[in-house]
């Protein structure tokens, strides 16, 4: 049985690694010797990324990708992409390269609003506690006038606050619905700071509020906490061309090929099992994004799946139609995202990617991740409707089975020529191993 450890955080890296062997790998030296292998040879480095976060005792690599051959608003990108699935950074680089010549992306950012909120009871009346909001507003705005000055001189702030009756819901519970503009930032903690000082104003202000009670004046906040749901953060992307211009197939005329396509898009509209999956793989292009340029990848999928549920069903993310013999394929999703504060002035990769983009404002990094789960999407539904996802998904799989299998550089070289022209599954490519070491 594990013991109970104090302190634990307060230990060296070697000493936290030492307690772990002892207790939960036996001692087992090639434990440690793994933990080792993947810290940076750089101690400056090193040092940064254990900071990050709390007990770090080693570094999880994932891929840093790119993929090429993007055109968005009639500008070429290279899109950088962390991710470990084998097929993603070459569905996205395939989709780029088929959209290239046929008018490239259109991204716009609608609407970049942010939202926060400070959840409290309040016992009294809802009539008086209406009439207090309308008059202590202004000096709740006020009240945070020390923590908005930097950002509004980049054009940003807090741009409402409402006061929400939710007591129909749970008795005695009201909000402050709070929104903010934070420009390039993904503001989390500038949008904090503020709603926790709105809650300390909200208090202060009710205790001295001469028509309320003694009762009403003990107003109780329960939290004061940003929303990563933000309906009103929204950007749109968009392919379109010429039905004639899409792929045909011996079975699938570009007509059929475009009526299936939408088939399938409308499945996932009103099918939320396989709307799921659906969503998934779009998040599959746009997660990879917001990891390698440093932002808050959970945030952004809990924010586009709650989106996906808006109308009461979960639904698809992308939609696709044909009008006049045009074939348009379309995203419409929340991306709160952010260019500069957290790790994006302190991690080399997250710098390079950002670099990479032509160091975008938030705006434009919006554009570009929707493109990339457009583009995901569209690899994906293309292969669905044609080959099956299977093909092309098991021959990038191809090279993990044979590492697993310890194949030696010789070996990968037979197995991928065998593979060029054979279906890849995992029972075949292990047979053909035991043959080539017959």
């Amino acid at each position: 049985m594990t013991p109970i450890v104090s302190g634990f955080s307060k230990l060296s890296k070697a000493n936290k690694i030492k307690w772990l062997a002892e207790h939960h790998f036996n001692n087992d030296q090639n434990v440690i010797d793994t933990l080792a292998m993947y810290w940076n040879s750089d101690n400056g480095l090193q040092k940064l990324h254990d900071e990050f976060t709390e007990n770090t005792i080693s570094n999880y690599y994932l891929p840093f990708s790119v993929a090429p051959n993007f055109l968005i608003n009639n500008k070429p990108y290279t899109l950088p992409m962390t991710i470990e699935e084998s097929s993603v950074v070459a569905a996205a680089s395939k989709a780029a390269k088929f959209w290239q010549t046929r008018g490239g992306f259109t991204a716009k950012v609608l609407s970049t609003s942010k939202v926060g909120q400070v959840h409290f009871m309040f016992m009294g009346s809802s009539v008086i506690l209406e009439k207090f909001f309308t008059e202590t507003q202004s000096k709740i705005l006020s009240s945070v006038s020390h923590i908005t000055k930097n950002m509004e001189k980049r054009g940003g702030g807090v741009t409402a606050i409402t006061l929400i009756d939710k007591t129909t819901e749970i008795d005695n519970y009201y909000q402050l619905h709070c929104t903010f503009e934070t420009v390039d930032a993904m503001g989390a903690n500038f949008i904090n700071s503020c709603l926790e000082q709105f809650a300390k104003t909200l208090v202060s202000e009710a205790e001295k509020y001469n028509e309320f009670s003694d009762t009403e004046k003990e107003i109780e906040i329960i939290m004061s906490i940003l929303s990563n749901y933000v309906p009103q953060c929204l950007v749109n992307a968009s392919v379109s061309c010429d039905i004639t211009d899409l792929p045909s197939t011996p079975t699938l005329s570009s007509q059929q090929y475009a009526e299936k396509f939408i088939r399938a898009v409308r499945i996932a509209e009103i099918e939320p099992y396989r709307a799921v999956t659906h969503n998934k793989g779009i998040m599959n292009g746009i997660d990879a994004i917001v990891l390698a340029t440093g932002n808050d990848f959970r945030a952004i999928e809990a924010g586009a799946h709650a989106y996906a549920s808006k109308n009461g069903k979960y639904s698809s993310l992308t939609h696709a139609e044909i009008k006049d013999g045009v074939f348009k394929f379309s995203i419409e999703l929340p991306l709160a995202l952010g260019t500069v504060g957290g790790l994006t002035s302190l991690h080399p990769l997250v710098k390079l990617a950002l670099q990479l983009l032509e160091n975008p404002n938030s705006k434009k990094l919006m554009e570009i991740t929707a493109v990339a789960g457009l583009a995901q999407n569209f690899a994906a539904i293309n292969s669905l409707i044609t080959t099956g996802i299977q093909q092309g998904h098991m021959k990038m799989h191809l090279m993990n089975i044979l590492n697993q299998f310890k194949a030696t550089e010789t070996e990968k070289q037979q197995l991928i020529h065998h593979f060029k022209n054979n279906t890849v599954t995992h029972s075949e490519v292990v047979a053909q191993i035991k043959k080539l070491r017959v």
